[in-house]
């Protein structure tokens, strides 16, 4: 299924604004708020709407330490891959993985309270992981630009 305008605008709304009223949303769109009801829930049903979150403080949450950290296997076999995805998955700590092109294999994204709870989670976790022949850790200085929403 396609998506239209209409809906585009309705996707950018709900992505700054996920707890808005269906009464609030269909007025920002100009739809009335039968037709903005069903058309939020065609985009949920067809996936282009996975789930609604909470976008937590990293701070508040006393995890304000970003460390972008970069994993070469040492080998590219499926079962190193997969055992290496099933470790990295299980770690609270990473926030995301993705499996890279270019000189690294992944890239983790990991939050931590600061050094000494990274070199915490390095030595508990990531030390731990199958098939990790490299790995390279960079600390975020600041984050200059942070958003969750996609191009709509």
């Amino acid at each position: 299924m396609s998506i239209d305008e209409t809906d585009r605008r309705i996707l950018k709304v709900l992505q700054q604004q996920g707890r808005i009223s269906n009464a609030d949303l269909s007025e920002a769109v100009n739809l009335s708020p039968s037709a903005c009801h069903r058309r939020v829930h065609r985009l949920e049903k067809d996936g282009y709407i996975r789930n609604y979150v909470a976008l937590l403080d990293a701070r508040k949450m006393k995890v304000p330490t970003t460390v972008f950290v970069e994993i070469t296997l040492s080998g590219q076999a499926d079962e190193v891959l997969e055992a290496f995805e099933k470790a990295v998955a299980r770690i609270p700590d990473v926030l995301e993985c993705h499996l890279m092109a270019g000189t690294a294999d992944y890239i983790l994204k990991v939050v931590a309270e600061n050094t000494e709870d990274f070199a915490r989670i390095h030595r508990q976790y990531l030390a731990r992981l199958p098939g990790v022949a490299q790995m390279q850790s960079s600390f975020a200085l600041r984050t200059v630009f942070k958003t969750t929403a996609l191009p709509v």
